[in-house]
């Protein structure tokens, strides 16, 4: 038998100056609708705020993704310190779905007592944070592309900018009709689009930690593709899995009768699975299948 590694490090290119200058944004304007939100009695504006807390965690995550990328790999941990991304991001889905259920609740009150509303300050504090959040959307616009951790922080501020206007709206309507219910309203709104987000991220995450097959992988025309490549009798024990954001693994076996065809056979595997957004890949080459008992664990293994 033959076995080859082939793999193609994590690339993590110039995203991290916007992504910075983004968390720098969104920590201060959440520090000021979390100020505005207590002096205005907005309900809406506490909600957006805590909306761009997590925003700043997931921005933040995503800065400590680029950095975490360049340690290297130790006999200890060979493939670094990838998942521990997964695991901040699984606690902060987590944080995002407790900060819905508080926001619901405090709407339920809101909505049977209604405070009195400085909607002026509101719609001020909330005109500021959708500036804010315009201008780290244009910011990520460009490097959203780069790996999916800066495509989600875009998405995130995206989700954000449009809590912005819902607070906004909230202020315009109790400013010219006097109608305090619309606070509460719209943060459960707000509520609603955290809800979501949250509720994506923990799946990707537990995904990601079963070591379940990646979304955009699809096993079936996976292993049709290597099995058609010249030398290829047939593909057995094929795993993908995540390591973590932007880091999808591969090992598969391959028989190929042939020995003088093994490394032909390896290196067009390898470009294969390319087009299938893998980027670390292990085949165990073979001349022939053999089956045969593990007598310890009395599984059938190829």
């Amino acid at each position: 038998m033959n076995e080859a590694d082939c793999v193609q490090p994590l690339e993590r290119p110039g995203s991290a100056r916007a992504l910075t200058w983004a968390l720098v944004l969104t920590v201060v304007i959440a520090v000021a609708e979390v100020a505005g939100g207590v002096v205005s009695h907005s309900l809406a504006l506490l909600a957006d705020a805590w909306h761009m807390v997590t925003d700043a965690g997931a921005l933040g995550l995503s800065l400590f993704a680029l950095w975490i990328a360049r340690r290297p790999a130790t006999p200890e941990k060979t493939f670094g310190y990838y998942r521990l991304e997964i695991l901040a991001a699984l606690f902060n889905g987590a944080l995002l779905i407790a900060v819905t259920v508080w926001i619901v609740v405090a709407a339920l009150g809101r909505l049977r007592e209604p405070l009195e509303i400085r909607s002026g300050l509101m719609l001020a504090v909330a005109a500021v944070g959708l500036v804010a959040n315009v201008v780290a959307v244009v910011m990520l616009h460009r490097a959203r592309e780069e790996n999916l951790n800066t495509k989600a922080a875009y998405l995130h501020i995206l989700g954000d900018t449009l809590g912005s206007v819902g607070t906004i709206v909230a202020a315009v309507v109790i400013l010219v009709t006097g109608w305090r219910p619309a606070d509460p309203l719209i943060s459960v709104g707000i509520a609603a689009l955290i809800l979501v987000s949250a509720v994506r991220l923990v799946g990707e995450s537990v995904d990601v930690l079963l070591e379940a097959v990646p979304a955009h992988v699809s096993l079936p025309q996976l292993k049709v593709a290597i099995g058609a490549v010249s030398g290829v009798a047939d593909v057995h024990d094929l795993h993908v899995w995540t390591v973590s954001n932007g880091m999808v693994a591969m090992s598969a076996h391959a028989t190929v009768p042939d020995p003088g065809r093994h490394q032909a056979a390896l290196e067009e595997i390898c470009r294969t699975v390319k087009a299938f957004g893998i980027q670390h890949v292990t085949i165990q080459m073979e001349r022939a299948t053999e089956w045969h008992r593990d007598t310890t664990h009395g599984e059938v293994m190829g």
